[in-house]
């Protein structure tokens, strides 16, 4: 299995002052990716979002800048909202990181569980899916070929024109991700795309359904084998429990309940919290052996190939961050992979 981490660059800080420094946080970005490659991780991941409560609106130059300071973690936007954006743009940004990074970029596409890009950059909200297949199709054309033919749709056609540059990779991987549409999961499946599965609240057995259509889907589509399949959560370790508990929540509280606010959620509260950090629970803040064990579990589910953890890191002080980064690689990846070693030679 593949072990990650993936961040959004919350910017949350004393929640009576306001947001915390964008520069600060940004520079601590670079520095927690430098330490995840150092760590042994596989992939680290940056969000696209385009609010005052997040730091990095252009996922790809941030890991560009990444890619100058490590040598072998894989480096992916998480997402990339698709729907709102140029596929021929997407497409050059991440070719341009591939380059760069030699042949270590990938695009995590999405819808967006966010809006705001879409009034921002003059989309409609009623072309939310339609958006979204359209420009997934043509991203898939420009990556199969260097000359691209298109119709046209709600994006201008496109007539025998290059793209440029191509990546290192022959194909520049590219992973749906979503949070728990059926129809999406069954998309990546026929489309022989990877897929990465949110899961934020809720116990995990009831996305099992989301792992059986995907892998359905990809075989009735005629690929010879099922796509690689990841799951995505929230979670901060430490070395005991209780202090990644103490640590993490009025972070993530802050995060959730400012997003419970706009949509109308419950809260997230102390009980509820605690709740979710048990074997059953969606957030993986604990101890090392805590986070092996969930993970484990989790697997056991899903039977998925990579797991990413989003850090929860707002207002959280640095080189606690920082910590947890290198916990999640000295202790929970290695025993994650030994636990299934067995189970992968038979």
């Amino acid at each position: 299995m593949e072990i990650g981490l993936f961040t959004f660059g919350d910017l949350a800080g004393d929640p009576t002052t306001g947001w915390g420094s964008a520069p600060e946080r940004m520079r601590a970005l670079v520095e927690e990716a430098e330490l995840a490659d150092q760590a042994g991780l596989d992939v680290f991941g940056i969000g696209e979002h385009h609010r005052p409560d997040f730091v990095v609106s252009a996922p790809a130059v941030v890991l560009a800048a990444i890619a100058e300071r490590t040598r072998r973690i894989r480096l992916t936007s998480a997402v990339t909202v698709l729907s709102s954006d140029d596929p021929v743009r997407v497409f050059q940004e991440f070719a341009t990181l591939d380059l760069l990074s030699g042949g270590r970029a990938e695009i995590m596409a999405g819808r967006g569980s966010f809006i705001e890009s879409f009034p921002l950059f003059g989309y409609d909200l009623r072309d939310y899916d339609a958006l979204f297949a359209e420009k997934l199709e043509l991203l898939l054309a420009i990556r199969a070929s260097e000359i691209v033919r298109w119709p046209g749709g709600r994006r201008p056609a496109i007539d025998a024109r290059g793209v440029w540059p191509r990546p290192v990779q022959d194909l520049l991987p590219v992973w749906i991700a979503i949070g728990g549409t059926p129809e999406s999961a069954a998309r990546a499946g026929r489309l022989g795309l990877p897929l990465a599965l949110a899961i934020i609240g809720g116990m995990p057995e009831r996305f099992a359904p989301f792992a059986r259509i995907f892998r359905e889907a990809a075989a009735e589509a005629g690929h010879p084998a099922p796509p690689p399949f990841a799951i995505a959560s929230h979670g901060f370790i430490a070395d005991r429990s209780q202090d990644a508990a103490e640590i993490a929540y009025p972070s993530l509280a802050t995060l959730m309940n400012r997003i419970a606010r706009e949509r109308g959620f419950p809260p997230l509260d102390r009980a509820g919290y605690e709740a979710s950090r048990g074997i059953r629970g969606a957030n993986f803040v604990g101890s090392p052996a805590e986070i092996v064990d969930k993970i484990l579990f989790q697997h056991e589910i899903f039977g998925h190939d990579r797991f990413l953890l989003q850090m929860i890191g707002g207002g959280i002080d640095h080189a606690r961050v920082m910590r947890s980064i290198e916990l999640l690689g000295s202790e929970v990846l290695p025993a994650v992979r030994s636990a299934l070693r067995p189970a992968a030679a038979v």
